[in-house]
């Protein structure tokens, strides 16, 4: 996984524009609207970087800045605002962000500052997932269970990597759909259920169904 980003605008057609680019890029992304549910899902989700507008309905973004950062939440902060002003972005960063990019933007440029960002504050990790005994290589591009290899199509890798991000969480099909498909994918959900038993054949008791809600994956009760 590239990271998990929190997208934080009032103005949806935005927030949810930088989202869909963000998914495409292979972040995971997250959107709240108002100053308060940026602070909940920041303590909630623990994201690697937050894309944070100033100027919100309730609590203004440098308030939410400085309310993680007096926290010790020191998770990256990009500002995204209309305010241009030198005196705004001085004000910005000594609040405690990392960035700040200033509206109208372009897409391209938001996400090289994301990756930027995430590239000076995020340690390097090794690129592996594990559940149980199920170990998800993204270097070799490879899923071993007990150390034995299991052969996956590339959705089905893709899939199960989602699933083993978010193991223990309870994902509606419409989550799925949006994270494991293209974003301007037009089919039904039924092809999540389809590919969830495609799973279940090679990867045994570890994929539940939670009735009317969606998948989890955990370990069998």
């Amino acid at each position: 996984m590239k990271g998990r980003i929190l997208v934080v605008d009032d103005e949806r057609n935005l927030a949810d524009l930088v989202a869909m680019a963000l998914r495409y890029e292979g972040f995971e992304v997250e959107t709240a609207g108002t100053g308060a549910l940026a602070l909940a899902r920041a303590v909630e989700l623990a994201p690697d970087l937050v894309v944070l507008d100033i100027m919100l309905p309730d609590i203004s973004g440098l308030e939410v800045c400085r309310r993680l950062r007096s926290r010790s939440i020191l998770t990256p902060i990009i500002f995204l605002t209309a305010k241009d002003a030198t005196e705004d972005k001085i004000t910005g960063l000594r609040q405690g962000a990392d960035d700040y990019v200033t509206k109208p933007f372009s897409l391209e440029e938001l996400l090289a500052r994301v990756q930027v960002v995430l590239r000076r504050t995020k340690p390097a990790q090794e690129a592996r997932l594990s559940f149980a005994d199920l170990v998800l290589d993204e270097e070799a591009y490879e899923v071993r269970r007990s150390g034995a290899l299991i052969d996956l199509t590339p959705t089905e890798y893709k899939l199960l990597r989602y699933l083993m991000i978010n193991a223990g969480r309870v994902l509606t099909k419409q989550q799925i759909l949006d994270h494991v498909w293209d974003y301007d994918f037009g089919g039904s959900d039924g092809v999540v259920q389809t590919y969830i038993s495609y799973l279940r054949r090679k990867i045994d008791g570890l994929i539940h169904t939670v009735p009317r809600i969606g998948y989890v994956m955990r370990l069998p009760r």
